[in-house]
């Protein structure tokens, strides 16, 4: 027993030593990142500390990095990936549905009731992952770094709402288009608006739901306006982390070996944080003893019937899919196929 914990001394010892001399042996390189929403715990709890801490800390100060979200920038979502095609941004996160309208392959991973768990939403990005990789790759000249989650997507509501029956009639705001085709299937109407603009809106009626992450919504104090939260996972809205190919082709081979090995962990971590997340929000909106965040809403949240389960991942496969296949190219249709339809045993149809 001894030996054996004196072998595994002596090999972290060794370990610790072949990282250090790595550190040392890196290029001084200083980095421009346009985070994601700086308002978010995606960004305030990872993105921000990764840059700004682990990455000079682990490459001994020969690696720094400066990081703004994208809104502190004054850059709108849906612009950050064609400035970093372009080369203006060299590093840049944003959520992928925000360029749905550039191409419907970008919600290939994310429609409404395709991944009713935290575990089946990683499996469907690394499934679709490859997919992705090629086309940003060929078509625009962006490298993917890596795509993480937000907590799930779930319905807030200033009004009373105990199941997806109760959409029909409400307006909603939503992110993306299939969302917005999921609302209007449960006959809502879906409202397009700013993330920031859904408090007055709520507060004033101009909405009665909106969808976000359960964490999200506690971070831009949506308990404040809501009184119902439906616990029911729509939607994950990864968010893609990439760098433009140029950009990173510049960078020393060691730095983007140490970079990209990071990135990686960083993803890890938050995919893991992503269950935990979403039941934070559910009980820090709530006032739930179990929530360990300072402020504590009073939102009643309703869990989701297994009535409702079923309905949700039915329409996905009779009206979200469809609907999506019909605008989106048969190479895209094939490859969702032979991926997540493989594997979920959904089947896209133009």
């Amino acid at each position: 027993m001894k030996k054996h914990l004196l072998a595994l001394l002596a090999a972290t010892a060794a370990m610790a030593v072949q990282l250090s001399a790595q550190a040392q042996n890196l290029p001084r390189t200083q980095l421009k990142i346009a985070g994601g929403l700086s308002n978010l715990t995606a960004y305030q709890e990872f993105e921000q500390p990764f840059w700004t801490k682990t990455i000079p800390e682990l490459s001994k100060g020969q690696v720094t990095a400066e990081i703004k979200g994208f809104n502190e920038m004054g850059v709108k979502g849906p612009e950050l990936m064609r400035l970093l095609s372009s080369g203006v941004l060299e590093f840049g996160t944003a959520t992928l549905s925000y360029f749905a309208s550039d191409n419907p392959i970008n919600e290939a991973i994310d429609l409404p009731g395709l991944a009713p768990d935290a575990a089946s939403a990683r499996k469907v990005t690394d499934l679709f992952k490859p997919v992705y990789d090629k086309f940003y790759g060929q078509g625009s000249s962006i490298k993917i770094l890596g795509i993480s989650p937000y907590p799930a997507q779930v319905l807030f509501c200033n009004a009373t709402i105990n199941g997806l029956a109760d959409v029909k009639g409400k307006k909603v705001r939503t992110s993306s288009r299939t969302q917005a085709e999921f609302v209007e299937a449960l006959g809502g109407t879906s409202v397009t608006m700013a993330f920031g603009e859904v408090v007055p809106a709520m507060q004033n009626k101009v909405v009665d739901c909106a969808i976000t992450g359960s964490l999200s919504g506690y971070s831009a104090k949506w308990y404040e306006v809501a009184t119902h939260l439906y616990a029911l996972p729509i939607n994950w809205n990864q968010q893609i982390h990439a760098v433009n190919q140029k950009a990173w082709d510049k960078l020393d081979p060691k730095v983007q070996t140490f970079l990209q090995s990071n990135i990686d962990k960083l993803m890890n971590d938050m995919w893991d944080a992503a269950a935990k997340q979403t039941q934070l929000g559910y009980d820090c909106n709530s006032g739930a003893a179990a929530c360990t965040l300072p402020v504590k809403g009073k939102v009643k949240v309703v869990q989701p019937s297994a009535a409702d389960k079923a309905l949700l991942k039915k329409l996905t496969s009779e009206v979200v899919l469809p609907k999506w296949a019909a605008r989106c190219s048969d190479q895209c249709v094939s490859d969702f196929n032979a991926t997540i339809g493989k594997t979920l045993g959904f089947v896209a149809k133009k």
